[in-house]
């Protein structure tokens, strides 16, 4: 394992008693991921509550609440890596007054596993799910069809789910979608192949997680830098060094391109590409560096680095999707702030369009906006943003609304 390995961040979710838990608690353990003092304690806990197996559930249901209740209620991350690849899992409530936590999961993912009961087959909760990884733009979507132990492994079954869900997210315009049979329980598809779906020819999930691409998740053609800090070192050595810090969120940038700085429109060439170790000829996203111009621009935190060819949209007015993430309802007559990319902006909403049913996807008209509300609205900002729309770039068409007084973040934003 070196530094270059990639990283895959991945969530589940699905409907309760789906059996999320069980599976992030198989990959961990089949994979040789978890310590022998880790698999003791749960299997002391699984002989308390007269269990004849160990609860690989455990594993990630940490909150002594949780394992009380039986359910997930806040978002867990588990962290483990094969020789191929690294991965961050995150396991996501089940509940529809927890899609504040999937959202936030999801809007780092680059994949979810979407589980499905055999016995119970597509369920509304499945297809709210469903609906949430498309808004959040997510790639690539497993659906995996557990418990196959229960309905006696039948090819009929699994395909019959499998067409159901693919007529539905075919709806959503999702087209990277992969279904894989498995027994969570038993094991059976998700590190090792098992015994009892032979007539399953595709990958087990494991080595679907290892190879899936994702070199192409992010925007390889705008070139989006936020600008984070502006360098001036105080030193006899660095008096005359004045650079600009941040990542790189899309794209690529060369010593010599033409660059355009957002929102003033002042443009410049890049003189020099430094990094911690040492000064590149080129970088990409998603790294951090600092960038050196060669002409003396007035450039401040919330400045973005483009290139002309391929610019953003400058505006102080666009529309968004929102998912409300405090207790206390949206306040059209309060003033919030926005914050995008490395820029914080104050603004108001100007319109609350509709509010989106996330179990049946109807539009409801005039909604009052109510904690995991998923709503379109329109908003006006003080002060111009560079965004692009959050389809073609999930960086830079995304934001969070933070309430002025309490500094709480209310809502995460997608530019629609």
């Amino acid at each position: 394992m070196n530094d270059t390995t990639q990283l895959l961040r991945f969530i589940t979710a699905g409907s309760v008693d789906d059996g999320k838990s069980t599976l992030i608690g198989r990959l961990l353990h089949d994979s040789k991921s978890i310590f022998e003092d880790q698999f003791s304690a749960i299997s002391k806990t699984s002989e308390k509550r007269g269990m004849a197996a160990v609860d690989l559930s455990l594993l990630t249901d940490g909150l002594q609440a949780e394992r009380e209740q039986g359910i997930t209620i806040d978002v867990a991350y588990r962290y483990f890596a094969t020789p191929k690849r690294k991965f961050i899992i995150g396991d996501t409530p089940g509940h529809e007054q927890y899609t504040r936590n999937m959202v936030t999961a999801a809007s780092t993912a680059n994949l979810v596993v979407i589980l499905v009961d055999a016995r119970r087959g597509v369920l509304v909760q499945t297809r709210r799910h469903t609906y949430l990884a498309s808004l959040v733009g997510i790639p690539h979507i497993v659906l995996a069809v557990n418990k196959m132990d229960m309905v006696d492994y039948s090819e009929a079954r699994f395909n019959e789910i499998c067409a159901e869900y693919l007529a539905f997210a075919a709806q959503l315009g999702l087209h990277d979608i992969t279904c894989v049979p498995l027994s969570a329980l038993v094991g059976d598809m998700l590190v090792d192949r098992g015994d009892n779906l032979n007539w399953y020819q595709g990958t087990t999930l494991m080595e679907l997680l290892e190879n899936v691409e994702i070199d192409h998740d992010v925007n390889t053609t705008d070139f989006r830098y936020p600008v984070q800090w502006v360098c001036r070192p105080q030193t006899d050595e660095h008096h005359d060094f004045r650079g600009f810090m941040g990542r790189i969120e899309a794209g690529e940038v060369s010593v010599g391109d033409e660059i355009t700085v957002l929102p003033g429109g002042k443009t410049s060439k890049v003189k020099e590409i430094v990094t911690y170790d040492g000064n590149l000829q080129t970088a990409y996203a998603p790294q951090s560096i600092t960038l050196r111009l060669t002409d003396e621009i007035d450039i401040s935190r919330g400045d973005m680095f483009v290139k002309a060819d391929y610019l953003p949209t400058v505006a102080k007015e666009f529309e968004a999707m929102l998912c409300w993430l405090s207790e206390t309802p949206l306040d059209k007559n309060r003033k919030y702030l926005v914050k995008h990319t490395t820029r914080t902006a104050k603004c108001l909403f100007s319109g609350i369009d509709y509010r989106v049913d996330v179990n049946t996807l109807e539009q409801h008209e005039n909604p009052t906006v109510n904690m995991n509300d998923i709503v379109h609205v329109s908003m006006k900002v003080q002060s111009p943003l560079a965004f692009d729309h959050y389809q073609r770039n999930r960086a830079s068409g995304s934001f969070i609304v933070i309430d002025e007084a309490t500094n709480n973040t209310v809502a995460a934003g997608m530019i629609a």
